[in-house]
């Protein structure tokens, strides 16, 4: 499975972003598809996530309630809406995937995109 993420970019607080993650394969909807994202001189860190067979939705605490994770099978893409987005959401967001029920350990993922930047101003 290849990834690539894209819709990165500057924004404001309160601004919003819908990131977008474009996978190949045929078996695409079988697959849990997350989001993590990475900070400077930071750990990577679990957003959300999607599962693959019931399409059960995940999200870390900090962005519940503002971020929005949908997937499109028809189009093996995988979206992040972003809402009343914060300074503390700058970060390299990063896509991806595993063959597996869900979860929130990054290391559990055997694909990645490599990575769209957001940058929040205050």
């Amino acid at each position: 499975v290849q990834l690539q993420a894209s819709g990165g970019g500057l924004v404001q607080a309160g601004d919003s972003l819908r990131l977008s993650c474009a996978a190949s394969g045929r078996t695409f909807s079988s697959y849990t598809m997350g989001w993590f994202r990475q900070a400077p001189g930071k750990e990577r860190d679990f957003v959300s996530a999607i599962s693959g067979s019931s399409g059960n939705t995940y999200y870390h605490d900090s962005v519940k309630g503002r971020f929005t994770i949908s997937r499109d099978n028809a189009k093996n893409t995988v979206y992040l809406q972003m809402n009343s987005l914060k300074p503390e959401d700058t970060a390299v967001y990063y896509c991806a995937a595993r063959a597996g029920l869900y979860s929130g350990d990054y290391r559990r993922y055997s694909y990645w995109g490599q990575g769209t930047l957001v940058t929040v101003s205050s």
